[in-house]
């Protein structure tokens, strides 16, 4: 059965989020039209207005929708660490552990030749211009325990060598192959107790 074109649509729309197959998209689309008409505007303002306000800090790339952000902004945290991550859940998933209190840097992906993803398109460049500071004494290389992120920290750990910064890595108490946003507090609190120096 072909659906009506408003409805048709609304399921293609949920077919370009991550991980939504045609059957979800129709269970949601039609979720969507039993809502009260009040709560799906209030889920589009919702929508349109995270698109609108939000956008990444200019100093660590995290998504704010102030700039700096908190975190950026924040003197009581530990000006002397940065903590390097693939991308701003992972940021996220490290505030949950309540055990980091240093600053980040959001990479917003890894080193991947075969996505055609090299150094260039990371923010690696406004990385190295923070480290040209004297205040930074660590640089924690938080990215995926997989190859692109293991490639992505012998890259920037190479990088930096002449700025004599010590460069740790947060240990593999994650699954080698997992993903950082993923990771239980529990699992990333021993991972950054047990970095090791680079």
């Amino acid at each position: 059965m072909q659906f009506p074109t408003p409805i048709a649509k609304l399921v293609e729309g949920f077919m370009r989020l991550p991980g939504i197959g045609p059957k979800t998209a129709e269970r949601l689309a039609f979720f969507v039209l039993s809502m009260e008409e009040d709560d799906v505007m209030d889920f589009a303002k919702a929508l349109v207005g995270a698109k609108r306000q939000l956008f990444y800090c200019s100093i660590c790339h995290n998504i704010t929708d102030r700039d700096p952000c908190a975190i950026c902004d924040d003197k009581g945290r530990d000006q002397s660490v940065i903590c390097v991550v693939q991308d701003p859940r992972d940021l996220i998933a490290m505030e949950k552990t309540r055990e980091y209190s240093g600053l980040y840097h959001v990479l917003h992906g890894a080193i991947s030749p075969m996505d055609g993803i090299g150094p260039e398109e990371l923010h690696i460049p406004d990385l190295l211009k923070r480290l040209e500071s004297d205040t930074v004494q660590e640089l924690i290389l938080a990215t995926d325990p997989n190859i692109e992120g293991e490639a992505t920290a012998m890259y920037i750990s190479k990088l930096v060598k002449p700025f004599g910064l010590k460069v740790t890595r947060i240990a593999h108490g994650l699954p080698v192959g997992g993903d950082l946003e993923y990771a239980d507090e529990v699992t990333l609190t021993k991972a950054l107790e047990g970095r090791r120096e680079m």
